[in-house]
């Protein structure tokens, strides 16, 4: 009996095992593309020792795509598993040089003449730029045959437009994804040809490169590869399940309780001083040069002093992990390679240390991370259907064409990247024909472009801010969205993580948005004369974040409010306002407020989203946004917006502002100014973060710096003008900031002028003190010549004109002396 229970429970044990083996046994294969470069071949070493210290299940395969002229000086070979595919960097039909095109080329090819694509089931893509922290197994992330694992690429808004609808049959059925594919190899086997025909289609129609149809911001087509992905899809009905919680860009901030398995370092990144950008080693041929390694970041000691937030700090040390595991794969290539034993550091000491190896072990799904964008649920107050998917976000924000609304946009960009914020963003660009036809800042952020009414049409009245409902109303109008929730800011904001609906307990019918207590009109005749329901007059601003079908019918009232408000100038009165100015200049907030009441909008009022940098922050509250209207400062630093009014920060290059203290120089006696002090050291050195990733893109050399003399003058003389005078009823009070920055200015236009210049002006100098002297000599000696003659006659005169002689030789001594 005992032997027959043993063995039931063993052929129990077999099922749970057979099932168990099925999962197990489905063979994966790991792809990536690369070229013969320097370039790729650093690359390969930080994925290939990230590959193996994440123990990866199955083989990896490097699809190397190189000419035979490049192949024969090529090094590489032993870097990685190789399958050697022709280059089409040069497309050889239509010429056009595109070497994007290698990664569907390659897998095509892999496909087609790779013994490894007949023996395998599942197939992971990567990038080259990639780390692997941890086992990414397709089955383990849900992908299903038919139903593909793919990274969400939420710039692709090529799949909303017109582009789709040229590219696809099926436009409705575009994914925006890339990065991370996890496929069934035998949907890849019928997307693949799809894949490269497709990017090829894209890469052709030129007259759709640009930002506004790509999002492509270089408007070069340079993207046309991951439309060639998403409209292959789509043509034979692949639907992705999108994950974008898997990979993360280093510097991004990972969202609470998610393990990101996968970091792309596309992009610039920084910790504290020290920053990393793919781009400044194109040509680096660090695999090649013996115990060379890239620049050593901190240590992770030295995160705990930089940051206090847990999920920022986090995302700090996910940084640091990228480029270590980068390093590190280049000491034991170099090792391997011959290389001469290196000195003793204290950093590769910690790279070949146990407390660097426990930090990057692999790393493992949790259930967080592998929950889909389209699987997360949301149970909004007011709502009926419990259990609804969770809603799709839109988020505004507007801004003028000038450089003052740029450097704010670069900032506000910046972090909106970092800040984790679901859904598409797009910049509401309100321009004059004029302004619009010389300004340069169009590829900062997605825009949609809006007629100015900062001269109204029909008034003559000058009020910028009438912009902000005007172009909101102009976009609803006009763009096409499927977004439930939009979420309105500001350009002067930077984002410190998401601000969601769903988490903030917006609902159709109450929006939700911040305090602006200061708005007393809402108290007083003025909510009476402009509102037929004061009573529901709410004090907020700021943040918004509003069900579309609200927003749709809302915002014509917000416009007709502001014009009514604006035009009441018999109630501009600081008692009736609360506006210190009484200039009508916060006549759009009103607008907004009692357009609200008009419809008996209620307002969810949460004071836990949004701080001004220099206001003490309330304990344990993890604020969303920073506004920075106001002036705030530090110690002996401050910064102040309105001070960079007329300030090209964007297209100047290398321009930042004063840098904020270094948080290990703040005063920790009284925590709350300590930690009122370390979030405005956060915001200034966020701005400067920004610019300075803007810089590296826009200007990639040193001689970039040098700008036109016109425009150096030009700027100068703006900020002058602006500085110790009053714009908009906002007066000047930082010394500190304006005595820095015109010092900038002036070693900026000193560095400007050529050496060749120079020279010309001492040569000029020296030439007219040349002539200045040569003229004297000829004058002298010319004087001297004719006293010599008049001598005789002058004696035989001399009782006849004695009156004239004693002035005449007065005369004369006055001339000697002088000369």
């Amino acid at each position: 009996m005992k032997k027959v229970l043993i063995l039931m429970v063993l052929m129990m044990m077999g099922i749970d095992f057979t099932e168990g083996v099925k999962k197990v046994s489905w063979r994966l294969h790991t792809l990536f593309s690369v070229e013969c470069q320097n370039y790729f071949d650093w690359q390969t070493v930080g994925l290939m020792n990230s590959y193996r210290k994440a123990k990866q299940p199955g083989p990896i395969t490097r699809l190397l795509s190189c000419t035979d002229e490049e192949k024969k000086n090529y090094k590489g070979m032993h870097l990685a598993p190789t399958f050697e595919v022709p280059s089409m960097s040069r497309h050889p039909k239509t010429g056009d040089w595109y070497p994007a095109i290698n990664k569907p080329a390659g897998v095509v090819h892999w496909l087609k003449y790779s013994k490894d694509a007949i023996n395998v089931d599942w197939v992971l893509i990567l990038d080259a730029d990639m780390i692997i922290r941890g086992p990414i197994l397709p089955w383990e992330l849900g992908a299903e045959k038919g139903k593909p694992v793919a990274a969400y690429y939420g710039y692709l808004k090529g799949c909303d437009n017109i582009l789709a609808k040229l590219h696809t049959k099926n436009p409705e059925l575009c994914d925006k994804v890339g990065g991370l594919l996890a496929y069934h190899i035998s949907d890849l086997r019928k997307f693949a040809p799809l894949w490269l025909s497709k990017t090829e289609e894209v890469r052709e129609d030129t007259e759709h490169w640009a930002t506004n149809i790509t999002g492509d911001i270089y408007g070069k087509g340079w993207i046309s590869e991951m439309y060639g992905y998403s409209f292959g899809a789509a043509e034979i009905g692949l639907r992705h399940k999108i994950n974008d919680n898997l990979m993360l860009y280093p510097g991004y901030v990972p969202q609470n309780g998610i393990e990101p398995v996968l970091l792309h370092y596309g992009l610039p990144f920084s910790v504290g001083n020290w920053s990393f950008d793919k781009l400044a080693h194109h040509d680096d041929g660090i695999v090649y040069q013996c115990n060379r390694l890239f620049p050593e970041p901190p240590y992770p000691k030295e995160l705990l002093e930089l940051e206090l937030d847990d999920n920022r700090r986090r995302g700090l040390f996910i940084s640091i992990e990228c480029i270590n595991t980068i390093n590190e794969g280049l000491v034991l290539l170099h090792g391997a390679s011959g290389c001469p034993k290196p000195a003793w550091s204290k950093y590769l000491s910690f790279l070949k240390s146990k407390s660097f190896a426990e930090l990057t072990k692999p790393k493992y799904v949790t259930p967080a991370t592998l929950k889909m964008m389209n699987e997360e649920i949301v149970k909004a107050p007011g709502d009926q259907d419990e259990g609804k998917l969770h809603p799709k976000i839109h988020t505004l924000f507007s801004t003028e064409c000038t450089t003052y609304f740029d450097w704010q946009t670069v900032g506000f960009m910046h972090s909106f990247r970092l800040s984790g914020q679901p859904g598409n963003v797009t910049r509401l660009l309100s321009c004059s024909g004029e302004d619009l036809m010389k300004y340069k800042g169009h590829d900062l952020a997605p825009t949609h472009y809006v007629p100015s009414m900062n001269r109204h049409p029909l008034t003559g009245d000058w009020y910028p801010a009438i912009n902000k409902p005007a172009a909101v109303l102009h976009w609803l109008n006009h763009v096409k969205t499927d977004a439930e929730y939009i979420v309105i800011l500001d350009a002067d904001m930077i984002m410190r993580g998401p601000i969601t609906p769903w988490e903030f307990k917006a609902s159709r019918g109450h929006p939700v948005s911040t305090p602006y207590d200061y708005l007393i009109g809402c108290d007083n005749e003025l909510a009476k004369l402009h509102t037929s329901h004061p009573e529901a007059c709410d004090k907020v601003g700021g943040v918004i974040i509003m069900h579309i079908d609200d927003l749709r019918k809302f915002a014509m009232l917000w416009l007709h409010k502001t014009e009514e408000v604006r035009a009441d100038r018999a109630h501009y009165a600081r008692n009736i306002t609360g506006d210190i100015y009484e200039s009508g200049w916060i006549s759009e907030m009103y607008g907004y407020s009692f357009g609200a009441a008009e419809l008996k909008l209620k307002h969810t009022i949460s004071s836990e989203i949004l701080i001004y940098p220099g206001y003490v922050p309330a304990l344990n509250i993890k604020y969303r946004v920073f506004h920075y209207g106001l002036r705030f400062s530090v110690g002996n630093w401050s910064f102040d917006k309105a001070e960079w009014r007329k300030v090209d920060m964007v297209n100047r290059c290398w321009a930042k502002f004063p840098d904020p203290p270094d948080p290990s120089t703040v005063d920790q006696a009284n925590q709350d100014n300590f930690r009122r002090d370390m979030l405005s050291i956060e915001c200034g050195k966020t701005l400067n973060e920004a610019l300075e990733i803007h810089h590296k893109k826009k200007c990639p050399t040193a001689d970039s710096m040098l700008i036109s003399k016109g425009d150096e003058k030009t700027e100068e003389s703006g900020t002058s003008s602006e500085i110790g005078n009053t714009d908009a009823g906002i007066t000047i009070t930082n010394r500190v900031t304006a005595t820095n920055h015109s010092e900038e200015l002036v070693s900026d236009q000193k560095d400007e002028i050529p050496s060749s210049f120079r020279f010309w002006v001492v040569f000029l100098w020296a030439f007219s003190g040349f002539g200045f002297l040569v003229v004297v000599y000829v004058v002298c000696t010319g004087h001297r010549r004719g006293r010599t003659r008049m001598k005789h006659h002058n004696r035989r005169r001399r009782s006849s004109n004695a009156a004239f002689m004693d002035i005449n030789g007065r005369d004369r001594h006055g001339r000697d002396v002088d000369l």
